[in-house]
């Protein structure tokens, strides 16, 4: 016998010299859900180990974060004032801009910050865009997104997430960002975003659940791959930095199809159902909770995501799972 492959697997040294697959802590991204108030910090029911911090707390939690190496944050904005135009996500003193100002004051270029650009959690009827005629309109709502991304790189965010998946809104974005002289201020596009129902507790925690209907006629339908990649190019002819596949787990072939067609790193967003399934297994006592998570980390990169936005941040770095 010539070839012997398990040569190469004989012990830990040489399976790590080999490895084809490796991840990093400069890979991942912390999510945070910010709400109005102080001394908040208040435990999501839906995400166990996830909270609402308020502004305060969140400076807080993030020093402590830092120290472990977590310098990129995800900001999501909940408990806002609601109406039907969700005009409240692009007023300037909403908490998600007043959290970046914080931030930035804190710790200066030592955090990047990323902010999620979406009408949901902002919209009486809990929908990402502007409903008329009972439609979810495409044009009015990247007017909005447009007005929202621009208070947030106005306020010192590095970087906006626009997750609404309405046409043409990263070239609106990208446009409004240039015409105000943030031409540094990056896209990272939720560019392949399906109708996922992974995406159960997040609503919970954003308090973004529709009122009616679901977001089958914006988000993109679960069965179609060719798809992904109409999406994904199309976001980065109209000026994204960065692409996103959203969810991760169930998705890995998408984010490997995007992979092979791009030259823009490519993001994959570990959601809340992926990961609260997760968290209560091995709270159960089913699953290894540590080798478990780690696995689909790995899967996630082996796919070609270079980068992770995932709520097991915390866990994996205070934890010690990776170096």
């Amino acid at each position: 016998m010539q070839t012997r492959p398990r040569r190469l697997r004989k012990n830990p040294i040489i399976r790590e010299m080999v490895a084809e697959t490796r991840l990093s802590k400069e890979m991942f991204i912390y999510p945070y859900f910010v709400v109005k108030g102080s001394d908040v910090t208040e435990p999501i029911k839906a995400m166990p180990g996830i909270n609402h911090f308020s502004v305060d707390t969140l400076i807080k939690d993030v020093e402590a974060g830092l120290k472990l190496g977590i310098n990129k944050v995800l900001l999501f904005g909940v408990g806002e004032d609601k109406s039907e135009d969700g005009s409240s996500s692009y007023d300037s003193t909403s908490v998600i801009p007043e959290a970046i100002k914080e931030l930035k004051k804190n710790f200066g270029a030592n955090i990047y910050v990323i902010t999620d650009v979406c009408l949901c959690a902002y919209t009486l009827h809990g929908h990402c865009g502007i409903i008329e005629n009972d439609y979810v309109q495409n044009d009015v709502s990247v007017d909005a997104l447009s007005k929202m991304a621009l208070a947030h790189a106005q306020s010192g965010a590095d970087m906006v997430a626009p997750s609404d998946m309405m046409d043409g809104r990263i070239e609106a974005i990208r446009n409004i960002l240039d015409d105000n002289s943030f031409t540094e201020t990056a896209i990272m596009s939720y560019a392949v975003k399906y109708a996922s129902a992974y995406y159960g507790p997040f609503r919970e925690a954003a308090d973004s659940a529709p009122s009616h209907g679901d977001r089958k006629s914006y988000q993109m339908d679960f069965r179609n791959p060719d798809e992904s990649l109409k999406e994904a190019l199309l976001d980065e002819d109209e000026g994204a930095d960065i692409l996103m596949v959203k969810p991760a787990l169930a998705y890995l072939d998408i984010i490997s199809l995007v992979k092979d067609n791009t030259t823009l790193p490519v993001a994959c967003y570990n959601v809340s159902g992926e990961y609260s399934m997760v968290k209560n297994a091995a709270q159960t006592g089913l699953i290894d909770e540590e080798k478990i998570v780690m696995e689909n980390m790995h899967a996630f990169a082996r796919a070609g995501a270079n980068i992770i936005i995932s709520y097991h941040t915390r866990d994996i770095l205070e934890n010690g799972w990776i170096e």
